[in-house]
């Protein structure tokens, strides 16, 4: 495994400063077999999915990290993971357009505390071609309170994902 990109998730998504206390971040390190995630968030104790830890649809509607890798022509990677052990896995071929879901995906999540930490192994397959670029997200909060953070904020009128444009340029080595 090669050395790790650190995202710090530390801003909302106009680019304004996150609290201290909501600060996240997500390591990505390359291995021969893909991409290897670490996540060290806050836990808000948002309410969980319903139903039981696993792959979840709409998983962006609770308390979640989330990465976005980004190959060319829009072709990309969306992985979700929350504090419960829920996760979603997307490949994407346009913008919001996915053509896989809810992929299985090792992952093992520990809560201590205040804190959640995560480790999940995307397999080389689900990866888009390079040159790539990547941001990293978290959301947490119930109706005004939701908060919309990132590592490398999107702008726009309201928060948006999926405006790939503004993502940065990711070459791990």
């Amino acid at each position: 495994m090669r050395s790790p990109v650190i995202f710090d998730i530390a801003h909302t998504w106009d680019a304004a400063p996150a609290a201290p206390t909501e600060r996240a971040t997500l390591c990505v390190s390359t291995a021969d077999d893909g991409l290897h995630l670490t996540i060290d968030a806050p836990f808000h104790d948002d309410p969980a999915p319903p139903e039981p830890p696993g792959p979840r649809d709409g998983l962006w509607a609770f308390e979640v990290v989330e990465f976005f890798l980004v190959g060319p022509d829009e072709t990309y990677l969306e992985v979700e993971i929350g504090p419960n052990g829920h996760h979603l896995v997307l490949l994407l071929r346009g913008r919001r357009q996915a053509h896989a879901r809810c992929l299985p995906l090792r992952l093992d999540v520990e809560r201590t505390g205040a804190r959640w930490r995560a480790t999940a192994i995307l397999p080389a397959a689900w990866l888009p071609p390079r040159p790539w670029t990547a941001n990293a997200f978290a959301i947490h909060g119930q109706g005004e309170a939701r908060r919309y953070l990132c590592a490398t904020p999107t702008g726009g009128p309201q928060p948006d994902f999926h405006r790939l444009e503004a993502f940065a340029p990711f070459d791990p080595r």
